[in-house]
Parts: structure tokens; sequence; C-alpha cells
């Protein structure tokens, strides 16, 4: 998959009597042996393209690297096409900018309801839940959350079994138009590559400097024709000057 991005989300907190209380990528926990404490960190990731594929995934280990390669490895695996559109009644603009229709998805005790919102509103919707939305190509949402959504993991777990129903659920034909609803990636217009760039804007330069030919013509026309006026209207002011010029000459010669 091109353009495929990553990212880590923040379900852990760290510890200490300083830096305690900031969010962390990894979420630790620890067993009672009589070894002594076995502490084991979890991860969750997420993958996109940014224009209607994601994935999420959660790894746990006895490390951090190995949990963080876990996470990114079943995000991969669990890479899922979205269905995106404009339900909203306010906007209405038939673009793929939010979502067709009301989603809400449980997870534990936490409870999830992402709707349309209109273009320019932004994603109004908790922060991790805004990463999965942002890499999944969605750029205008509210929502509403029930229930203990302090506790991540469940949070963004109920966020991704909403975004599923997007694709589950049957839409008629006759609604695709309305809600302007687009399956998976969108093809853009403009170019990716910059010598593909560069090659459109010499051919719009040829095209403007083409259209643009005979204007400059009539312009250089009139210029010329407005000098020729100026030369002609100084010629017939000095002609008075010179004829009496040449007069004086002839009476001093005679």
């Amino acid at each position: 998959m091109p353009n495929l991005k990553t990212d880590l989300l923040l379900i852990g907190q760290s510890k200490g009597k300083f830096g305690g209380g900031q969010r962390r990528v990894f979420r630790q926990t620890q067993k009672k042996t009589r070894e002594g404490n076995k502490p084991s960190f979890a991860a969750y990731a997420i993958v996109g393209n940014g224009n209607g594929y994601v994935g999420i995934g959660y790894g746990k280990s006895r490390e951090t690297v190995p949990a963080r390669e876990k996470a990114l490895r079943n995000a991969k695996l669990n890479i899922i096409k979205i269905k995106r559109g404009c339900g909203s009644w306010q906007c209405n603009c038939g673009n793929p900018h939010s979502i067709p229709f009301n989603v809400e998805a449980k997870c534990g005790s936490s409870i999830i309801k992402i709707m349309p919102a209109p273009k320019g509103n932004g994603l109004c919707i908790e922060k991790e839940c805004q990463k999965l939305l942002e890499i999944a190509g969605i750029k205008d949402v509210w929502s509403k959350t029930k229930g203990q959504s302090r506790v991540k993991t469940n949070l963004i777990a109920a966020c991704f079994d909403a975004l599923k129903q997007l694709s589950s659920i049957r839409v008629q034909q006759r609604y695709y138009k309305n809600l302007g609803i687009a399956e998976g990636a969108i093809e853009k217009e403009e170019p990716e590559t910059e010598e593909a760039t560069i090659k459109v804007k010499k051919e719009e330069a040829k095209k403007t400097a083409k259209a643009d030919a005979p204007k400059k013509e009539v312009e250089e026309e009139t210029m010329m024709e407005i000098i020729k006026k100026k030369v002609k209207e100084t010629a017939k002011a000095d002609a008075p000057k010179k004829e009496a010029d040449a007069k004086k000459k002839e009476e001093k010669n005679e």
C-alpha cells in the first residue's frame, strides 16, 4: 500500500514524583512473584494511508521495543476499507470529507457515537481517536462518549469497531450520490511528483502564451501608431521654427 503512515497512541502514564501523570506510549503493568516484580509493556499502533484505509494493532511484551513491533505488525494485518461521505444536513456538499451516517460501538463500559459534521468543523472527538480518524482520511466529525471513557484501550477499540460498521452497513445505491459516499481510496487529480507538476506548469504557460499572442500583437500595433502620431505632431510643431532658422541663415549669407 503506497503512502502508508504509522503512529503510536498514548495509552499509558509515566510514573515518578516529578514526571508522573504525563501521557506515554507504553502502558506498564507488573506481576508479583516470589522472585520479584515482572513488568510488561503494552502498546497500540495505527496504520493508514490517509485515504480510506486504516488498521489498528495491539502488542504486549516484557520489553518496549518488541511490544511496539508486535503492535505495528498486527496493525498492518488488520487494515480495513471504510466508507466516507457527507451525511450532515447542515453541509450537504457531496464531498467525502466526513462519514455518511451515525455509527455507535461499545467495548467494555466505553460507548462511543460518531456523527457526521459540516465542512470546516474539524474532528470534535477524543485526542487518540482523533489520530485514528485522521489517518483514515476523515476530516469533520462530531462524537459522544458514555461510560468509563478514561480507559483509552477500550475507547480506541470501540472507535475502531464504529469505523468497521461504516463498511458493514448496507446502503442502497440511490443514496450514494445524495450522501457523496466513497469507498476506500479516492484518486487525486493533482500530480504527485515534482517533475509532473513542472511539466503541467510549462504546458499551461505555453497555452496562455498562445492565447495572449494576438493580444500582444494588437498592443504592439497600437503602440506603433501612437509613436508615429507623436512624431508627426512634434514635426508639425517644429516646422515654423525650422523655416525661420532657414530664412535667417539665407539673410546672413546674402
